[in-house]
């Protein structure tokens, strides 16, 4: 009769285990039912489920195994698995799978913790940890790290919003980010990235920078304040806020790009999803002067954003029509999809403010980027501890893929 076994083996990782295990495996004529190899620090951690012919059989393959893993200095367990529990775990293939990720500056035993409590808390079962970002030095500084967790996990959540709430809840208690999204063929299949530029490419709002020039900072400052936040229209603020511009003098223009400074990650973040194939958008409702400027120096293959009307060298103080709101971004996001022969599930959307609700609502992947909180409640997922180039890993991108 037939026997099941879990083999478990740990110890030194060392060139050529795998094929010696899996060599002796191979002369009892034993088939592989699943199996998994991961290394932390150089230390192997190997099991794979057989299926072994019969009892007689079994004895002498396991016993060639316990004496290979004694010959390559290895810990090895075996665990008897009943038909019964084999079938239960087959039928289980098909469950709903996810998709937590943890960004934060640096990884603590606290933050895991937290993480896989509440997903079993919400009845999910952890099939993998993995670590994306890169190994961190011990003396880095604080704000400098980056770290980043990915659970696969598996079952269906039976109130998905709840847990969503409870995970951006202990998120904002412990200062980290907790993605949660479905393992989906499009994960790692998107090709569009479409972004806000104030405030998300760049770490200003450029209106309030104009206004500053023409001497009524404070009071635009306000309104974009309450327009992000959304509590005001943006169409309406908007058109309030560029009349008070009337008369400044173009030539503060200039200065003003100058001064702008890209916001964390913007520059590996583009370089990587040039690399990888994507194409990429400003959507704003900033102004095409600036937007061009970031066009350039970031790569970036389409531009909508406000024009900045000006007669006799001064600013007229007058929207020009059509004017890049909420709406007006979310159809852009739809109709450059299909310009590229995609579907929306294929894009990434990527904004700060209540006005890009909207198009992060319809992108395969909307992230609210160190946005208000009404923006982060609102959106599926949010990045405040890292900088844009946490967007990546929400892709499942390892920082060894990268070029840096």
């Amino acid at each position: 009769m037939r026997e099941i076994v879990l083999i478990n083996i740990t110890g030194s990782d060392r060139p050529g285990l795998t094929a010696a295990i899996t060599g002796v495996l191979a002369q009892g004529g034993v088939n592989v039912l699943d199996i998994g190899q991961a290394v932390i620090h150089d230390t192997l951690s190997f099991g794979i489920l057989v299926e072994i012919p019969n009892a007689e059989q079994s004895k002498s393959v396991l016993k060639d195994i316990l004496f290979a893993a004694h010959e390559l200095d290895q810990q090895v367990r075996f665990t008897p698995v009943s038909e019964a529990d084999y079938q239960y775990w087959v039928a289980g293939q098909g469950k709903q799978r996810h998709i937590v990720t943890l960004l934060t500056r640096k990884v603590t035993a606290e933050q895991l913790q937290r993480v896989s409590s509440i997903t079993a808390e919400y009845g999910l079962n952890i099939d993998h940890i993995d670590r994306l970002s890169g190994r961190m030095p011990l003396d880095m500084a604080e704000d400098k790290g980056k770290g980043c967790i990915e659970f696969s996990v598996r079952g269906e959540p039976a109130d998905p919003q709840a847990l969503r709430a409870e995970f951006l809840s202990v998120a904002q208690e412990l200062n980290v980010d907790i993605a949660f999204q479905e393992d989906s063929l499009f994960r790692r299949n998107r090709r569009l990235a479409v972004f806000d530029m104030d405030s998300t490419l760049i770490e200003a709002e450029v209106i309030d920078e104009l206004a500053k020039a023409a001497g009524v900072g404070d009071k635009v400052s306000a309104i974009t304040e309450r327009a992000m936040a959304g509590e005001l229209d943006f169409r309406a603020s908007f058109k309030e806020r560029l009349a008070l511009l009337q008369g400044l003098d173009i030539s503060v223009l200039d200065s003003i790009g100058a001064s702008l400074r890209l916001t964390e990650g913007a520059e590996i973040l583009f370089a990587e999803l040039k690399r990888l194939g994507y194409k990429t958008a400003i959507l704003s409702g900033g102004f095409t002067y600036f937007a061009r400027q970031l066009q350039a120096k970031l790569g970036i293959d389409y531009v909508f954003a406000n024009e900045l009307e000006v007669v006799d060298g001064k600013v007229t103080g007058v929207a020009v029509e059509p004017i890049v709101d909420a709406q007006r971004k979310a159809d852009l996001l739809r109709e450059l999809a299909a310009k590229e022969g995609l579907s929306l599930e294929q894009t990434i959307a990527v904004g700060d403010g209540a006005n890009d609700l909207p198009m992060l609502a319809i992108a395969g992947l909307g992230v609210a980027f160190r946005a208000k909180p009404l923006v982060k409640q609102s959106a599926r997922q949010a990045i405040s501890t890292l900088g844009l180039d946490g967007v990546l890993y929400l892709l499942g991108f390892r920082d060894r893929d990268g070029q840096r």
